[in-house]
């Protein structure tokens, strides 16, 4: 022991240790206890040798479990080892600490270093956050959102346990700072300070909020001292806070003036004046939250001029379609107005582009104050205007709205004194009776107004199967429904499994379940017939939960003919994707057949993923929490981002046969196919190739480490009794390959 403090007391005697910080320290390992140089001492807060309160009670519970099992292993081992670790100062508050050692497996004394890391730390910290805010805002919608993000970042990264964000609202004639967000950690019961939050109305000068909403300035709250707001600070205390820190929100608009968005408030259990690096952070947040306000300003001005005929102020023909096309998915009926002006060419030819510019105008005016509430008027072009009316309006009601736009038509417009007049031809179509989709009820509707044009004009004309030849489409897609809705309780419906093959093992990893449908008569409808058919309704749903009760009565029958891992691979349509029972009734499924999950791959297009990702993502997420594997399919023919991409819960994905098609000869093919290949391997997913049907694109696969494969050339689709029959790995690619 004297010999270890000696070396100690040598330590202290180089005054290189002191000028840069570094503190030593040295141990028995059989008598594990640090002894300590001055310096270590000092960077430790120890005051003396002895000292009462231990140096490391004062470590930050969540780091002292690393901590002890460094110092164990150096007194264990003698092994060379580094670890980090806070302690909290009475006067510096919390700091990092860095303890390293020199390996002395053969020696009874260990030794190191112990350095101040916290300037490193802290800058780290800054640059990881202000790089965490960026991306955080990226993308945000409203400002609302980018300050309850901001708030969530703030209290994660930088370690407080409450923030809010106040923001003024008019309280009849006064105006009072109310709390618009909130976020905690869920790790204690903020349920009273939340509810004296949410309900108080703070006056500007009242309370820390109302100080610095005036002042403009920055103001640390310590809830031990007596306050203004003394109710407030009680629930603080209450809920184990210690501290808070609010400071204002402003930014310079575009008039040049200063504006204050709100007050962001954050409170912490721990006293964090001394340590915090919130206070430096703050003005980067302010100014950060303005660039998002400002963005979404000049954002909202972009989207209202895309969206807005530039003359009449409609809605323009792109933003009505997209108008159109919601309506569709949202299911419901309604009816759309297509309106075309007759005698309006003379107008223009007779008093010139400006007495035509003040028709539309006029018109257009009419057009808005007939629009019911929930109906959408648009401008489609020249002198071609619709009307979208609200969902569930009979034939009755829009023979009602037809009438009165027709009057309004027919009503003179005055232009420098001139009465001038013109009439509407008007062609209605109905969801879904006239089309399932903006393509068909756009056409249909400017075929029954061409109608009313033959009929004489200033007439409306409903869309009848008679005159056109779409009708005849829309019959055969009704009739198709019908009879997949017999075919499903006739059990007209088979699965046929297609082989996934690993070339690395030589073996069938998985099958690729394919819903087939064949008729009383014996015929087999192809798939590419019924299945767009049923995707238009809610049938694809009840198709495809047939198709997962199925596999799940035929894995059980796989695995007990000497298949015990294999997967199954089974195609979603977006409706089932959109449905938040899909994960409970899925999991009933399979509890019910004693299948595991995990044997069950979902399948997915990039178009089904993208169409409500909003909606998708938190399913998938749900579905591979309860084990189930998903697969992007079709990989390369969508439309979805690479960015998105890395935070999907995918397990694999399919390059599309569209691609294979000209591999090894097409060079664009071939550097597509090379290029999806190492993205999935990249990012640790498997990567099926589909479609391969020689021996070539195999060897091309091979090549490139892509080593599953699926297609004529390593097993047709069969149903489950020839696979029941005969072994799945009878005919291997690889020896096809050579044949």
């Amino acid at each position: 022991m004297n010999d270890l403090m000696q070396c100690v007391a040598t330590a202290d005697n180089d005054p290189i240790d002191h000028i840069a910080g570094l503190g030593r320290w040295s141990m028995l390992r059989l008598a594990p206890q640090l002894c300590l140089s001055s310096v270590a001492m000092r960077l430790l807060g120890v005051e003396a040798i002895g000292a009462q309160e231990p140096w490391i009670a004062r470590v930050v519970p969540e780091d002292r479990a690393e901590l002890d099992a460094a110092l164990a292993t150096i007194a264990a081992r003698g092994t060379a080892v580094v670890c980090e670790f806070r302690l909290v100062d009475r006067e510096q508050g919390v700091r990092w600490l860095r303890l390293q050692s020199v390996a002395a497996e053969q020696r009874p004394v260990a030794s190191g270093m112990l350095t101040d890391v916290t300037v490193m730390k802290r800058a780290a910290l800054r640059e990881r956050f202000n790089f965490a805010l960026t991306q955080y805002l990226i993308g945000t919608d409203t400002l609302d959102e980018a300050v309850y993000k901001i708030i969530h970042l703030v209290c994660e990264e930088l370690g407080w346990e409450w923030g809010a964000f106040w923001a003024l609202e008019h309280d009849g004639s006064a105006e009072v700072l109310r709390c618009r967000h909130i976020w905690h950690t869920p790790d204690r019961d903020y349920s009273q300070f939340r509810s004296a939050a949410a309900t108080l109305a703070v006056e500007p000068g009242q309370g820390a909020v109302g100080q610095t909403w005036v002042s403009g300035q920055s103001l640390w709250v310590d809830v031990s001292s007596s306050h203004s707001d003394v109710s407030r600070v009680q629930t603080a205390v209450h809920c184990g806070l210690q501290s808070g820190f609010f400071f204002p929100v402003t930014y310079v608009a575009g008039d040049g003036r200063l504006h204050s968005a709100g007050v962001l408030e954050f409170f912490s259990a721990a006293p964090r004046q001394r340590e915090a690096q919130l206070p430096g952070l703050a003005e980067s947040i302010s100014a950060l939250i303005a660039q998002t306000g400002q963005r979404m300003v000049q954002q909202e001005r972009v989207r209202v001029l895309a969206q807005t005929d530039e003359m009449t102020g409609l809605v323009n023909r792109a933003h009505f379609h997209a108008l159109l096309d919601a309506a569709c998915a949202a299911g419901e009926k309604f009816g759309l107005l297509y309106i075309d002006l007759d005698q309006f060419k003379p107008i223009n030819d007779g008093f010139g582009h400006a007495a035509g510019n003040v028709v539309l105008c006029e018109f257009a005016d009419r057009l808005r104050r007939l629009a019911p509430a929930g109906a959408c008027v648009a401008r489609l072009g020249g002198d071609e205007f619709a009307m979208l009316a609200p969902a569930g309006w009979d034939r009755q009601a829009l023979d009602v709205l037809a009438a009165a736009v027709l009057h309004a038509a027919r009503t003179r417009f005055n232009y420098l004194g001139h009465d001038l007049s013109v009439s509407a031809s008007i062609g209605v179509s109905m969801f879904p009776l006239h089309g399932a989709d903006t393509a068909q009820l756009l056409h249909a509707a400017d075929a029954a107004m061409y109608l009313s044009k033959r009929n004489g004009r200033n007439l409306v004309s409903h869309f009848s199967k008679d005159n056109d030849t779409q009708q005849h489409v829309v019959a055969s897609q009704l009739l198709m429904l019908s009879a997949l809705q017999d075919a499903l309780q006739r059990n007209e419906f088979f699965v046929e499994y297609q082989p996934i093959y690993d070339l690395r093992s030589d073996s069938v990893v998985a099958l690729e379940a394919l819903i087939r449908w064949r008729k009383a008569d014996g015929t087999v409808v192809p798939p590419d017939q019924f299945i767009p058919v049923a995707e238009q309704s809610r049938l694809i749903v009840f198709i495809g939960r047939w198709v997962i009760e199925q596999v799940c009565r035929d894995l059980p029958l796989l695995q007990a003919a000497g298949l015990p891992e294999i997967q199954v691979h089974v195609n979603m349509a977006a409706p089932e994707f959109l449905d938040d029972d899909l994960p409970r009734e899925l999991m009933a499924m399979v509890a019910a057949a004693g299948v595991d999950p995990a044997r069950i791959c979902l399948e997915l297009t990039e178009g089904v993923l993208m169409r409500r990702i909003e909606k998708t993502l938190p399913i998938m997420r749900e579905l591979v929490r309860l084990g189930f594997e998903i697969s992007l399919d079709d990989f390369g023919m969508g439309y979805s981002s690479l960015s998105l991409l890395k935070t999907l819960p995918i397990s694999s994905i399919k390059v599309d046969r569209v691609f294979l098609q000209g591999v090894p000869h097409d060079r664009n093919d071939c550097a597509i196919v090379r290029t999806i290949i190492d993205l999935g391997l990249n990012m640790h997913l498997r990567v099926i190739a589909e479609g391969v049907e020689s021996a070539a694109q195999l060897e091309f696969l091979r090549q490139f480490d892509c080593t599953l494969v699926q297609g004529y050339l390593s097993g047709r689709p069969v149903e489950i009794a020839s696979l029941l029959g005969h072994s799945v790995d009878a005919e291997h690619p690889s020896a096809q390959a050579g044949n």
